[in-house]
């Protein structure tokens, strides 16, 4: 274990990396989108999964950072594994009963079982009054970008379902940063942490993608696999990575609020390589979120 000196608040090179995260991950909304119509969604996942824990390894034996060692984390570790794992799977199975709208706003309660229950165990990760303002704030600007598709989405049965996956994925994801904060893996390597839930996640997707009748197969396009590296190197790999090391480094309830950054990114996306229409809701959502990121991270 390393004893670490944390920061109380994000540096520029910390803000720098969470907006590149997060603008990836709402370009790789889009890169699922386009690989979803010939590869099936826990396939994709596991194919990335699978990739990302082979490349982490790669990365860690020619560091040198040991991912076997025993240094009591294998427990906590195991936990932030099986609850990655369970977001990813709601995710899925949700978007099969409800729209991504719908569920997009659910997913986003995260930070704030993040701002809840973190500071119960670690004080310092408090937030004021007027930073829990922002991220209220960031939160309905989130709700308001996709408020069409929320309230005009035609009711289906089971739609509930849906909603209520997309909620426990969002809870999920906050068990697991608050796990990862305040366990024995708080000292851990970021790579060791990132391996548990990578290689976790990479046994029980295609566990799942089996028992939901997906075929399996590798005759796509190259576009499609493009997409999948994409996902797999910069995504699962690099930008998880990144966010790894950040948790050990700053304060986790500061890092959740620019997560509200990603879904608004792929709407941005949307309208600059789909040719989507850009919306007051978008404006108003881009707005929100950055003066809400704004009100939480200042000193």
């Amino acid at each position: 274990m390393i004893a670490l000196q944390r920061k109380t608040h994000l540096d520029t090179l910390a803000v720098t990396l969470l907006v590149a995260c997060c603008a990836f991950w709402g370009f790789q909304q889009i890169l699922i989108k386009f690989a979803v119509q010939e590869i099936p969604p826990l396939w994709q996942a596991s194919l990335r999964m699978v990739g990302a824990t082979a490349l982490l390894w790669l990365w860690c034996l020619a560091r040198g950072v040991k991912l076997f060692e025993r240094d009591g984390t294998l427990g906590a570790g195991l936990l932030a594994g099986l609850l990655f794992a369970g977001e990813f799977c709601f995710i899925y199975l949700g978007l099969m009963h409800t729209s991504a709208s719908r569920l997009t706003v659910f997913l986003y309660t995260s930070p704030f079982v993040v701002a809840l229950l973190l500071p119960r165990v670690i004080p310092s990760e408090a937030l004021r009054r007027i930073q829990w303002i922002g991220l209220t704030l960031a939160f309905m600007a989130v709700a308001i970008a996709f408020s069409e598709g929320f309230l005009q989405h035609s009711p289906v049965a089971g739609q509930w379902k849906g909603d209520a996956m997309g909620l426990a994925a969002g809870i999920l994801w906050g068990l697991t940063t608050l796990t990862i904060r305040a366990t024995r893996l708080s000292g851990a390597s970021a790579e060791k942490t990132l391996f548990y839930q990578l290689g976790v996640t990479a046994l029980v997707a295609p566990v799942l993608s089996l028992a939901l009748g997906e075929s399996w197969g590798f005759g796509y396009s190259t576009l499609a696999w493009v997409s999948v590296a994409l996902q797999t190197v910069v995504g699962a790999f690099i930008s998880y990575l990144t966010w790894m090391w950040m948790l050990r480094h700053y304060p986790a309830t500061q890092m959740s609020t620019f997560t509200f950054l990603t879904p608004v990114f792929a709407l941005v996306f949307g309208v600059v390589l789909l040719g989507e229409p850009l919306t007051v809701q978008l404006v108003v959502a881009l707005v929100g979120v950055a003066v809400g990121i704004v009100l939480v991270s200042r000193r």
